[in-house]
């Protein structure tokens, strides 16, 4: 017991010191290399076991980076190419939108301003929607990355005037309730593919339409509604369908007013104060469906109508109309007129509906479709 406490020799302890003495020459210090070292306990050089199916060489340390991805704009909402960024009070478009977005939708927000480069990239951009912000300011070059455009919606901002460059690939194009005073004549020029303008409630004038501002449109759809229109204006596209003039200040129908507009189908000329309509204006709309009279100052049935034979509705509502006689709306005679009445509305006017005749109305598929009522000054 005694020779187990004692200290150990001389001998002993040199051959301690030396074991202790390569240890500490072979142990390296502590490098960090990769994300791996902290997962792995024994270091980045770890081998797996032979048959566990895992690789048994070092972990490289030199793994290809994850390609680029475009990030949605920070409070937006993107899927499938739409990106959503509405309503969440922005002042200007947000930067890095993906590259391949088809829609963006950048409504009721506060943008004041598209500066040049905001679109910078977006070339496969279809639709671009700018509706209820603060707008004032679009520079010259901003839509020039938009090459694929079709429908570009700036309504209700503070725009003084139709941008300028607009995109040649562009279709429909809805501008209303700015405030734009004046259609330039080169405002348009080499947009063939353009379909439909919407342009209503804006403070515009007869004379803020320069004399070929239209030239060259291909225009199905057009809208001036809620202007400062004295009358129909002039040079409008020869092809158009549909024309909307309502809420204007339109006081009287001219002969030479739609001499042009022979592929008309639809004319809005509502809640004007149109008190004279003269013979034969409307005969050269012979392809018209929809007539649109109402809330006028007309005193009697515009004549001409029982030779449209394609006139399917009338709306002469809230008029001054005191009389209707029997081949106000029908032709004399059968096989003249194409297609029955599917609507006439005669109400509010000082008009004796009972005195009336039955005969009026035979070109008319149904009773029903005659809308008449008591007359309430």
């Amino acid at each position: 017991m005694d020779s187990i406490n004692e200290s150990p020799s001389p001998i002993m302890k040199g051959f301690l010191f030396l074991c202790c003495y390569f240890i500490s020459c072979n142990a390296l210090p502590f490098e960090q290399r990769g994300f791996w070292d902290f997962s792995m306990d024994d270091g980045p050089n770890m081998m797996q076991d032979e048959g566990s199916g895992l690789p048994t060489g070092p972990i490289p340390t030199d793994l290809p980076s994850m390609p680029p991805m475009d990030l949605c704009p920070f409070g937006c909402h993107c899927h499938l190419r739409v990106v959503q960024c509405s309503d969440l009070g922005l002042t200007s478009i947000p930067k890095d939108i993906p590259k391949d977005t088809s829609l963006l939708d950048l409504q009721n927000n506060k943008i004041t301003e598209i500066k040049k480069d905001d679109l910078k990239g977006l070339t496969k951009l279809y639709a671009l929607v700018l509706v209820n912000n603060k707008i004032s300011k679009i520079n010259e070059k901003a839509f020039e990355p938009l090459n694929k455009l079709q429908k570009l919606y700036i309504s209700k901002n503070n725009l003084e005037e139709i941008p300028k460059n607009l995109p040649v690939s562009l279709v429909e194009l809805r501008i209303h309730e700015n405030k734009i005073k004046k259609v330039p004549k080169d405002v348009f020029n080499g947009l063939k593919n353009m379909n439909c303008i919407e342009m209503g409630g804006n403070p515009l004038e007869n004379g803020g339409i320069e004399p070929g501002a239209f030239d060259g449109l291909k225009l199905n759809y057009l809208r001036i509604s809620e202007a400062k229109l004295t009358g129909v204006p002039k040079d409008l596209p020869p092809t158009l369908n549909e024309l909307h003039l309502d809420n204007n200040k339109i006081q009287a129908i001219e002969m030479e007013d739609l001499i042009q507009y022979s592929n008309l189908y639809r004319l809005g000329l509502g809640f004007n104060n149109i008190r004279v309509i003269e013979n034969g204006s409307l005969s050269f709309m012979p392809l018209l469906r929809e007539l649109h009279l109402d809330h006028n100052k007309v005193s009697k049935v515009p004549p001409g109508l029982p030779d449209m034979k394609f006139l399917q509705v009338v709306y002469l509502h809230s008029n001054n109309i005191t009389q209707v006689g029997v081949n106000d709306f029908c032709p004399v005679g059968f096989g003249v007129k194409r297609v029955y009445y599917h609507g006439i509305s005669l109400f509010n006017n000082p008009v004796p509906y009972w005195e009336v005749q039955p005969a009026t109305f035979r070109c008319v598929t149904d009773r029903l479709a005659i809308q008449f009522g008591n007359y309430k000054k």
